[in-house]
């Protein structure tokens, strides 16, 4: 058991943080706080309601931070595979017990407190792809075949909730792995191609709702009414905003209640509206530095098993900066994606807040090795 004067010497290791990526992703929570309050402001006090819980769940998140961070990425990984077996569990007992939300059963109800296990899956992913492809090195068709159907499990129960935005994280973070452990370029080159081959198959697969949203990005007017009307609000209200905003609190579309899931799915555009292009660049600004700093963290790197947990991470936050701010502009397709640090969700916090503490585990120990 490890004494005080250990978990002392853990906690010290906190001043080696990297100060502009973390604070970085505390500047986006605020931005994230300040915003939903803002989004749900025109449904009377429910909007501070709101706002407090995601800052105590953005405290939650600083602690779980500081417990990854202090443990350490190396520690973690020793019961990599036992965590992942854990997280497959829970996705196994949302399916059976869980509470259905916006046609997906994907929650667990405990009245006052929802867990969506799909969130801290992505921790577990990244940790098992972390173990399992540097124990069986991805160079040959054997190992690499028994990377992704194992990593795979986790999709697939996500697919059966359904939740096809998370499934599409989990891929990338499956492939972004597969890059950083030194998959050959041929292997790579023949699974996006399969994936590619096999979108025909994909799309038959789809239920009929889902296929209206693929329409709908390319002509929302298709149903303007229905599926389409998401993605013509949003795109008012980025575009309601100019250059400068219409300032805090003065956002229209969903103070009137154009803008549908405005403190979840679209608080993109709750922000662009009343901050405009310039608040815009800023939070693009602020994502762009904890990705750099991430990369950065990675290649500095001496350990293969951190590389490839900062790189699953990384592709982790990209993707759904990406999806999340271009279905909010119409460019991509609506998928219920969260916006990373900024849309309301415990679970996602709290996810964030591990794996950006696995992430600076390994940014301090790149960095004695590097320097």
């Amino acid at each position: 058991m490890r004494g005080p004067g250990a978990l002392r010497e853990d906690l010290s290791r906190l001043r080696e943080i990297d100060g502009i990526a973390v604070g970085s992703a505390a500047a986006l929570l605020l931005v994230g706080v300040f915003s939903i309050y803002s989004a749900v402001a025109g449904k009377g006090d429910v909007a501070i309601q709101f706002a407090l819980r995601q800052l105590v769940w953005g405290v939650m998140g600083g602690v779980v931070f500081v417990a990854a961070f202090s443990v350490g990425y190396e520690r973690v990984l020793k019961y990599s595979y036992w965590i992942y077996a854990a997280s497959l569990l829970l996705l196994v007992a949302v399916l059976v017990a869980g509470y259905t939300a916006r046609g997906a059963k994907s929650w667990f109800d405990f009245g006052a407190l929802r867990l969506q296990p799909a969130e801290p899956v992505k921790v577990a992913l990244a940790l098992f792809l972390a173990s399992f492809l540097t124990r069986y090195p991805p160079k040959g068709i054997m190992n690499i075949s028994g990377a992704i159907l194992l990593s795979s499990l986790a999709p697939i129960l996500v697919l059966l909730q359904p939740d096809l935005g998370t499934v599409t994280v989990y891929a990338f973070m499956i492939f972004a792995a597969l890059v950083a452990a030194g998959t050959p370029k041929k292997y790579l080159f023949s699974m996006t191609g399969a994936v590619l081959f096999s979108l025909p198959l994909g799309w038959s697969m789809l239920k009929e709702y889902q296929k209206l949203r693929m329409l709908v990005f390319i002509n929302p007017s298709l149903d303007p009414l229905g599926a389409g009307y998401n993605v013509i609000q949003s795109r008012i209200a980025v575009g309601a905003g100019g250059i400068l905003g219409k300032g805090f609190l003065k956002g229209s579309q969903s103070k009137l209640h154009f803008l549908p899931e405005p403190h979840t799915d679209f608080i993109f555009s709750v922000f662009s509206e009343e901050f405009g292009f310039v608040g815009a660049v800023i939070v693009l600004a602020l994502f762009a530095v904890i990705l750099w700093r991430m990369v950065r963290t990675a290649l500095r790197s001496g350990d293969e098993r951190g590389q490839i947990i900062v790189a699953a991470i990384s592709a982790w936050i990209w993707f759904q900066v990406f999806e999340n701010i271009a279905m909010s502009v119409g460019i991509a397709p609506v998928t219920g994606l969260a916006l990373p640090f900024v849309s309301y969700g415990g679970s996602s916090l709290v996810s964030l807040g591990a794996a950006l503490g696995l992430v600076q585990s390994v940014h301090v120990a790149a960095r004695q090795h590097y320097d």
